[in-house]
Protein backbone atom coordinates (compact mmCIF):
# COMPACT_ATOMS: atom_id res chain seq x y z
CA UNK A 1 0.00 0.00 0.00
CA UNK A 2 2.96 2.34 0.53
CA UNK A 3 3.60 2.35 -3.22
CA UNK A 4 -0.01 3.15 -4.11
CA UNK A 5 -0.15 5.90 -1.49
CA UNK A 6 3.00 7.47 -2.88
CA UNK A 7 1.87 7.32 -6.50
CA UNK A 8 -1.83 8.13 -6.11
CA UNK A 9 -1.30 11.90 -6.24
CA UNK A 10 0.67 11.65 -9.50
CA UNK A 11 -1.00 8.85 -11.47
CA UNK A 12 -4.29 7.11 -12.01
CA UNK A 13 -3.62 3.65 -10.61
CA UNK A 14 -4.63 0.19 -11.73
CA UNK A 15 -4.25 -2.07 -8.71
CA UNK A 16 -4.19 -5.84 -8.62
CA UNK A 17 -6.07 -7.75 -5.95
CA UNK A 18 -6.69 -11.43 -5.41
CA UNK A 19 -10.30 -10.49 -4.67
CA UNK A 20 -12.36 -7.30 -4.37
CA UNK A 21 -12.25 -7.66 -0.59
CA UNK A 22 -8.44 -7.51 -0.48
CA UNK A 23 -8.37 -3.72 -0.16
CA UNK A 24 -9.94 -2.05 2.85
CA UNK A 25 -9.42 1.31 1.15
CA UNK A 26 -8.08 2.40 -2.20
CA UNK A 27 -6.81 5.75 -3.47
CA UNK A 28 -9.39 7.88 -5.32
CA UNK A 29 -9.67 7.38 -9.10
CA UNK A 30 -8.04 3.95 -8.85
CA UNK A 31 -9.18 0.80 -10.62
CA UNK A 32 -8.91 -2.75 -9.29
CA UNK A 33 -8.36 -5.82 -11.47
CA UNK A 34 -8.74 -9.17 -9.71
CA UNK A 35 -6.87 -12.40 -10.40
CA UNK A 36 -5.18 -15.30 -8.67
CA UNK A 37 -1.62 -14.77 -9.87
CA UNK A 38 -0.73 -18.41 -9.25
CA UNK A 39 -3.30 -19.47 -11.86
CA UNK A 40 -2.03 -19.05 -15.46
CA UNK A 41 -5.59 -18.97 -16.79
CA UNK A 42 -6.60 -16.09 -14.53
CA UNK A 43 -3.37 -14.26 -15.36
CA UNK A 44 -4.18 -14.54 -19.07
CA UNK A 45 -7.62 -13.04 -18.43
CA UNK A 46 -6.04 -10.33 -16.28
CA UNK A 47 -3.68 -9.34 -19.10
CA UNK A 48 -6.52 -9.28 -21.65
CA UNK A 49 -8.57 -7.04 -19.39
CA UNK A 50 -5.60 -4.77 -18.73
CA UNK A 51 -5.00 -4.28 -22.44
CA UNK A 52 -8.68 -3.87 -23.30
CA UNK A 53 -9.59 -1.41 -20.55
CA UNK A 54 -6.34 0.51 -20.06
CA UNK A 55 -4.20 -0.11 -23.14
CA UNK A 56 -4.68 3.42 -24.45
CA UNK A 57 -3.38 5.09 -21.27
CA UNK A 58 -0.96 2.63 -19.70
CA UNK A 59 2.37 4.25 -18.87
CA UNK A 60 3.96 2.29 -16.02
CA UNK A 61 3.92 -1.27 -14.71
CA UNK A 62 5.19 -2.36 -11.31
CA UNK A 63 5.46 -6.11 -10.81
CA UNK A 64 5.76 -6.43 -7.03
CA UNK A 65 3.67 -9.49 -6.17
CA UNK A 66 5.65 -12.27 -4.51
CA UNK A 67 5.32 -15.36 -2.36
CA UNK A 68 7.85 -17.49 -0.52
CA UNK A 69 7.62 -20.85 1.21
CA UNK A 70 10.91 -21.20 3.05
CA UNK A 71 12.12 -24.79 3.16
CA UNK A 72 15.05 -26.94 2.19
CA UNK A 73 14.71 -27.74 -1.50
CA UNK A 74 14.83 -31.48 -0.81
CA UNK A 75 11.69 -31.13 1.33
CA UNK A 76 9.93 -28.49 -0.77
CA UNK A 77 6.54 -29.69 -2.09
CA UNK A 78 6.14 -29.34 -5.85
CA UNK A 79 2.94 -27.36 -5.24
CA UNK A 80 4.95 -24.71 -3.37
CA UNK A 81 7.63 -24.68 -6.08
CA UNK A 82 4.99 -24.15 -8.77
CA UNK A 83 3.32 -21.36 -6.78
CA UNK A 84 6.59 -19.44 -6.37
CA UNK A 85 7.52 -19.82 -10.02
CA UNK A 86 4.04 -18.83 -11.20
CA UNK A 87 3.56 -15.80 -8.95
CA UNK A 88 7.13 -14.52 -8.78
CA UNK A 89 8.31 -15.11 -12.34
CA UNK A 90 5.76 -16.44 -14.82
CA UNK A 91 3.13 -13.83 -14.00
CA UNK A 92 5.56 -10.87 -14.31
CA UNK A 93 6.72 -12.30 -17.65
CA UNK A 94 3.15 -12.40 -18.95
CA UNK A 95 2.36 -8.91 -17.66
CA UNK A 96 5.59 -7.62 -19.21
CA UNK A 97 4.58 -9.23 -22.50
CA UNK A 98 1.28 -7.34 -22.43
CA UNK A 99 2.95 -4.08 -21.42
CA UNK A 100 5.62 -4.36 -24.13
CA UNK A 101 2.89 -4.77 -26.77
CA UNK A 102 1.16 -1.64 -25.51
CA UNK A 103 4.36 0.37 -25.14
CA UNK A 104 5.51 -0.77 -28.59
CA UNK A 105 2.63 1.21 -30.09
CA UNK A 106 3.04 4.33 -27.97
CA UNK A 107 6.86 3.97 -27.92
CA UNK A 108 6.77 5.06 -24.30
CA UNK A 109 6.49 3.37 -20.91
CA UNK A 110 8.29 2.10 -17.83
CA UNK A 111 8.35 -1.39 -16.34
CA UNK A 112 9.75 -1.94 -12.85
CA UNK A 113 10.17 -5.53 -11.68
CA UNK A 114 10.64 -5.96 -7.93
CA UNK A 115 13.40 -8.50 -7.33
CA UNK A 116 15.23 -9.10 -4.01
CA UNK A 117 18.71 -8.98 -2.57
CA UNK A 118 18.59 -12.80 -2.31
CA UNK A 119 18.35 -12.95 -6.09
CA UNK A 120 22.03 -11.99 -6.07
CA UNK A 121 23.30 -13.33 -2.76
CA UNK A 122 21.21 -16.50 -2.51
CA UNK A 123 19.78 -17.63 0.81
CA UNK A 124 19.51 -20.99 2.52
CA UNK A 125 15.98 -22.41 2.46
CA UNK A 126 14.95 -19.90 -0.23
CA UNK A 127 16.48 -21.55 -3.29
CA UNK A 128 13.37 -21.37 -5.47
CA UNK A 129 12.39 -17.90 -4.26
CA UNK A 130 15.92 -16.61 -4.93
CA UNK A 131 15.93 -18.20 -8.38
CA UNK A 132 12.68 -16.48 -9.33
CA UNK A 133 13.97 -13.12 -8.11
CA UNK A 134 17.23 -13.52 -10.03
CA UNK A 135 15.12 -14.28 -13.08
CA UNK A 136 13.40 -10.90 -12.79
CA UNK A 137 16.74 -9.11 -13.03
CA UNK A 138 17.67 -11.01 -16.21
CA UNK A 139 14.17 -10.44 -17.61
CA UNK A 140 14.41 -6.68 -17.06
CA UNK A 141 17.84 -6.32 -18.66
CA UNK A 142 16.79 -8.41 -21.65
CA UNK A 143 13.56 -6.49 -22.24
CA UNK A 144 15.38 -3.16 -22.11
CA UNK A 145 17.57 -4.42 -24.94
CA UNK A 146 14.57 -5.79 -26.84
CA UNK A 147 12.81 -2.42 -26.69
CA UNK A 148 15.81 -0.83 -28.39
CA UNK A 149 16.08 -3.62 -30.96
CA UNK A 150 12.41 -3.32 -31.93
CA UNK A 151 12.15 0.48 -31.91
CA UNK A 152 14.89 2.76 -33.21
CA UNK A 153 13.28 5.75 -31.52
CA UNK A 154 11.50 5.07 -28.26
CA UNK A 155 11.19 6.02 -24.63
CA UNK A 156 10.63 2.57 -23.15
CA UNK A 157 12.57 1.65 -20.02
CA UNK A 158 12.69 -1.63 -18.12
CA UNK A 159 14.37 -1.91 -14.73
CA UNK A 160 14.45 -4.05 -11.64
CA UNK A 161 14.91 -3.10 -8.02
CA UNK A 162 16.24 -5.37 -5.30
CA UNK A 163 15.03 -4.48 -1.81
CA UNK A 164 16.95 -5.88 1.12
CA UNK A 165 15.45 -6.41 4.56
CA UNK A 166 12.24 -4.37 4.40
CA UNK A 167 9.79 -4.28 7.31
CA UNK A 168 6.74 -6.15 5.98
CA UNK A 169 4.28 -8.79 7.13
CA UNK A 170 6.62 -11.37 5.60
CA UNK A 171 9.69 -10.27 7.57
CA UNK A 172 7.69 -9.78 10.78
CA UNK A 173 7.33 -13.55 10.95
CA UNK A 174 11.10 -14.12 11.18
CA UNK A 175 12.56 -15.14 14.54
CA UNK A 176 14.23 -12.34 16.51
CA UNK A 177 17.64 -14.05 16.25
CA UNK A 178 17.33 -14.01 12.46
CA UNK A 179 16.45 -10.30 12.49
CA UNK A 180 19.41 -9.51 14.74
CA UNK A 181 21.73 -11.39 12.38
CA UNK A 182 20.60 -9.32 9.40
CA UNK A 183 20.74 -6.03 11.30
CA UNK A 184 24.44 -6.61 12.04
CA UNK A 185 25.05 -7.01 8.29
CA UNK A 186 23.45 -3.69 7.30
CA UNK A 187 25.81 -0.68 7.25
CA UNK A 188 22.86 1.71 7.56
CA UNK A 189 22.08 0.04 10.92
CA UNK A 190 18.35 -0.16 10.33
CA UNK A 191 15.81 -2.18 8.40
CA UNK A 192 14.21 -0.61 5.37
CA UNK A 193 10.64 0.61 5.25
CA UNK A 194 8.06 0.17 2.53
CA UNK A 195 8.25 3.94 2.01
CA UNK A 196 11.94 3.60 1.03
CA UNK A 197 10.90 1.32 -1.82
CA UNK A 198 7.97 3.56 -2.77
CA UNK A 199 10.24 6.61 -3.04
CA UNK A 200 12.59 4.78 -5.40
CA UNK A 201 9.74 3.55 -7.58
CA UNK A 202 8.32 7.07 -7.78
CA UNK A 203 11.71 8.36 -8.93
CA UNK A 204 12.17 5.60 -11.51
CA UNK A 205 8.75 6.25 -13.03
CA UNK A 206 9.47 9.95 -13.38
CA UNK A 207 11.31 11.88 -16.05
CA UNK A 208 14.07 12.54 -13.51
CA UNK A 209 15.34 9.02 -14.17
CA UNK A 210 15.03 9.19 -17.97
CA UNK A 211 18.57 7.83 -18.49
CA UNK A 212 18.23 4.96 -16.00
CA UNK A 213 17.46 1.81 -17.97
CA UNK A 214 18.22 -1.90 -18.16
CA UNK A 215 19.78 -2.09 -14.71
CA UNK A 216 19.08 -3.43 -11.23
CA UNK A 217 18.98 -1.00 -8.31
CA UNK A 218 19.61 -2.15 -4.76
CA UNK A 219 17.58 -0.74 -1.87
CA UNK A 220 19.21 -2.54 1.03
CA UNK A 221 21.13 -0.15 3.27
CA UNK A 222 24.37 -1.75 2.07
CA UNK A 223 23.39 -5.35 2.93
CA UNK A 224 25.51 -7.95 1.14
Amino acid sequence: MAISRKLSSQYQLILHASSKDSFTSIPPNSHILCADLSDPGQVADFCKQLKKEHGDTLYGVINNAGVTFDNSLIFQPEKAIDAMINVNLRTPIMICKTAMKIFGLSKEGVIINVSSVVGETGNAFQAVYAATKAGLVALSKSLAQEAAALNEEHNIRVLSISPGFIETDMTDKLPEKEKEKYLKMIPSKRFGKAEDVAEMISFLLSGQSAYVNGTNIHINGGLY
